[in-house]
């Protein structure tokens, strides 16, 4: 422990040292203020924050006398006649919540049924449902979240009084409450507190948004008093710097944006008190405004510049920045937009990739950054910031690329790296992983049509409600394949057919705290099906062999080698070894899509993955264990819940309304777990908090290094795969170490794919994308010769060739009477071509000479099948 506390106090710089020591040597003098006298809120503070505007002069004289009722009514008077500064205002409830009503016409209902249950005192938070927080007569729960089925934990027994407020120190869940401390002494990572992420969870006051949705849409007083009454609850419960809910500074900035969407939803001019269970609410915008100055206060004087300098930070500057831009009420507020201002623009180069992939390395938290920097580009066009707006676009544009190619065509994004559940503005209770909200807010305001999927749904119409901006009609159209370079993800598309991510990136950003050791790893949805799922993260600090084992390598889509993880986590949030990938090959058209990578988590053997997507039939998983000695590899397939499994011998066949994929294997044990205790395999989590069981298929193999597995799913039913079987590779010396090729037996043709190394296999030959492959060093599968990194060739039918693709390659021949030859005067990167219908080719092949038959043709590509940029 001391020798890492030295390592850590060697790698700050001045700058860090000195920032931690002021802020330690502010929490040891607020710790000794907390132990002389108790902590408590004053509402006569609020004089003292004000601004000094002269609309609020008669609001500071009352709050001089003490007149804390005529100063609600003041500041009820000057907040619903203010020009709108936030994304909502109260200026514009009508006008708002009327085209509402009449663009989506059950929206007042739906509010209503969700709004309901946070009155009776259920909240549906992260992976639970029906949360009721009131401590219960029944012992604590032990911390096994691992239990095998967590269903009957996501729900507390009803209290005796329903709607009653909830204790807001509670974790329902376990049944448990951190101490009653100061904030910088609370354990909250001690399982002993319960779980923090459900305690911060009902804390950050999100569902309020919820109320304001239903008090707008249908003007029942009931949500609003809901709201005002839950307010006086929790600052009788959380007085300034005491407990957990002051502990964590993202909370308290999530938080304090809640508390500016309750201002704009409910001063109304009803500023009289609310009542709930015979308890009236007081004065509530002075104290709101009171305790909300002091959260901004402790937000700005504990900022994560180096504790996580991630969302943690992002989140910390978007609450200062949008609190100083839309309460200029407040005296700090010119300070504080400054500062939150300035860590945004600053992080937008640190945090967010060229290519618009957050690098956290986790597309939840990608998500979260998407919505941080389109909720502050929406506050700074409504205030017109002009300092800041063209740079905001700029992120939000990039963030958005990034999304939308992440997504498949119904919105969804797989679960790469952490998922906490939680959302930014859950509005209408959308899922964390649906993206069409943020995406379609996003491309209205960078008017990019491509980043919208289908029509705008009604969380757009709230947040462009200030803006003179109208929601962009969607192109209806699929994306092509891209890939995110720098953040490492790899997304194949076929149209109508397969949507295939793949992470061949880094491991994750600075302590990777959010990371999976999933390498390599892949999902697949087919046709808006997914099939392939990452099983999610279920939790943080509660349970340590199970948040271990969901981001461990054997709980991804990915191989284990001698039943090792790739990467060594230390505690919940580090790790002690990490894995990074590289990627050899990226190539794309419109034929099919091929992906090379490999990564040093097992140096030194090496797993190195092909993966070869044809267009609408077939996706080939190619697995390589590189190096010497006897290994066991173990490649696990990860299966949503919702797809039915048979499995038989080599074959396994995945149903699911209507739909069928079979997946076969050349070669290795193949077994199916569901929900198996003794290896960790067969669970999925839907959501943080929740853990259910799936199937997961395990292809096992033993062997001296290099050796193969390999995976078929076939894509395309209308010609089933009926057996898949190694076949050899041969050179002019013999057969070939480390190349491999598959034949591919189906009802309509026989495939044959070889993916083959140049740099291993042919001594000093060069195959760098683009660059001459000398023709004398050739291998050969089947009837086929070639120099190619990868070649698949279909045959099948009167053509001795009825599809073909091939990277890093200047020549595929064979011989006899229906003999076919395709020679480039160079090696082309990649070239696609299908004669099942008419001749179609994509890729580079200008300068091609084919033969066959004895009879040359000519070889002109078809410019609408060209290479994908």
């Amino acid at each position: 422990m001391m020798r890492r506390t030295v390592s850590r106090l060697a790698r700050m710089d001045g700058a860090e040292i000195a920032w931690r020591g002021a802020a330690a040597a502010r929490t040891i003098v607020d710790r000794a203020r907390a132990r002389i006298a108790a902590s408590r809120w004053r509402r006569d503070d609020l004089r003292s924050v004000l601004a000094p505007l002269p609309d609020l002069a008669a609001a500071r004289e009352a709050l001089s006398a003490q007149r804390w009722d005529a100063a609600q009514r003041e500041l009820t008077r000057h907040f619903a006649a203010a020009p709108q500064r936030f994304v909502i205002g109260a200026v514009n409830k009508t006008t708002v919540a009327g085209r509402i009503g009449a663009e989506f016409l059950n929206a007042a209902t739906q509010a209503a049924e969700r709004a309901d249950r946070i009155v009776a005192g259920q909240y549906d938070l992260l992976g639970y449902r029906g949360l009721r927080f009131r401590r219960s007569d029944r012992p604590a729960r032990p911390a096994a979240i691992a239990q095998p089925v967590l269903h009957a934990l996501v729900a507390s027994p009803a209290p005796p009084e329903a709607g009653a407020l909830p204790d807001w120190h509670l974790d329902p869940v376990l049944d448990r409450r951190p101490p009653m401390a100061f904030w910088a002494d609370v354990p909250y990572l001690d399982v002993s507190c319960g779980d923090h992420k459900v305690i911060w969870e009902l804390n950050r006051h999100q569902h309020w948004i919820a109320l304001g949705r239903a008090y707008w849409l249908t003007g029942e007083a009931k949500y609003r008093d809901r709201c005002l009454a839950e307010l006086t609850s929790w600052l009788d419960a959380n007085p300034p710097l005491m407990g957990i809910n002051w502990a964590s500074m993202l909370e308290l900035a999530l938080r304090s944006l809640s508390w500016i969407w309750a201002i704009n939803f409910f001063v109304d001019g009803r500023d009289g008190p609310a009542t709930v269970g015979h308890r009236a609410t007081g004065p509530w915008l002075v104290d709101l405004l009171v305790a909300l100055d002091r959260q901004l206060t402790h937000i700005d004087r504990n900022l994560s510049y180096y504790f996580s300098p991630n969302t943690h930070l992002l989140g910390e500057a978007l609450a200062l920045y949008v609190a100083g831009r839309a309460l200029p009420e407040l005296a700090a507020s010119s300070r504080r937009q400054a500062i939150g201002r300035r860590i945004l623009l600053a992080e937008f180069d640190r945090q967010i990739a060229a290519d618009g992939g957050h690098r956290e390395q986790s597309t939840h938290y990608h998500r979260y950054a998407l919505d941080f920097y389109t909720l502050a580009l929406i506050v700074a066009r409504v205030t017109e910031d002009n300092d800041a707006i063209g740079r905001f676009e700029q992120a939000v544009a990039r963030l958005a690329f990034a999304a939308r190619l992440l997504a498949d065509d119904c919105g969804r994004v797989p679960h790469f790296g952490d998922d906490d559940g939680g959302v930014l503005v859950p509005m209408t209770g959308r899922a964390a992983d649906d993206l069409r909200d943020s995406l379609a807010i996003a491309a209205a305001l960078v008017q990019c049509p491509d980043l919208q999927i289908d029509r705008a749904p009604e969380e757009a119409v709230w947040m462009l409600s200030g803006l003179s901006v109208e929601s962009v009609i969607p192109h209806l159209k699929s994306l092509p394949s891209a890939a995110l370079p720098e953040t490492g993800y790899y997304v194949s598309r076929s149209p109508m057919a397969a949507h295939l991510v793949i992470d061949g990136g880094p491991h994750g950003y600075r302590n990777s705290g959010h990371a999976h050791a999933d390498a390599l790893s892949l999902t697949l949805s087919v046709r808006g099906l997914s099939l392939l799922i990452d099983p999610g993260t279920a939790c943080y600090t509660t349970d340590r062999a199970l948040r271990d084992r969901m981001r461990s390598t054997a709980l991804h889509n990915t191989l284990t080698l001698d039943e090792r993880p790739q990467s060594l986590p230390r505690g919940p949030f580090h790790w002690s070894e990490v894995a990074n990938a590289r990627v050899d090959a990226w190539r794309t058209n419109d034929g099919f899509d091929y992906f090379d990578g490999s990564h040093d988590g097992y140096a030194p053997a090496e797993h190195r993955r092909r993966v070869l997507a044809l267009h609408g039939d077939l996706v080939i998983v190619a697995d390589l264990v590189g190096g010497a000695g006897r290994h066991a590899a173990a490649l696990h397939w990860h299966i949503d819940p919702r797809w039915t499994v048979e499995a038989r011998g080599r074959r396994i066949t995945f149903t699911r309304t209507g739909e069928r994929v079979r997946l076969v294997v050349p070669q290795g044990l193949v077994e199916r777990f569901i929900g198996d205790a003794d290896t960790g395999l067969g669970w999925y989590s839907p959501a943080y908090g929740s853990l259910d069981r799936t199937t997961t298929i395990r292809i096992s193999r033993d062997g001296a290094a290099p050796f193969w597995l390999a995976s078929v799913f076939e894509c395309n039913p209308q010609n089933p795969v009926a057996d898949v079987d190694w076949v050899p590779v041969w050179a002019e010396a013999g057969a070939v170490a480390h190349a491999a090729a598959l034949r591919i037996t189906r009802a309509a043709s026989v495939d044959y794919v070889l993916f083959a190394d140049p740099r291993l296999t042919a001594g000093n030959a060069k195959n760098t994308a683009g660059s001459a492959v000398t023709r004398d060093h050739t291998w050969r599968v089947g009837d086929f010769e070639t120099d190619a990194r990868m070649l698949f060739v279909r045959v099948g039918g009167d053509r001795p060739v009825a599809r073909l693709a091939m990277v890093d390659g200047s020549l595929v021949r064979t011989a006899g009477r229906r003999g076919f030859q395709l020679a480039m005067p160079r090696a082309v990167p990649h070239l696609h071509l299908d004669f099942s219908t008419h001749a179609r080719i994509a890729g580079p092949a200008f300068g091609a000479r084919l033969v066959v038959g004895g009879l040359e043709q000519p070889v002109e590509p078809d410019r609408r099948s060209m290479p994908r940029t």
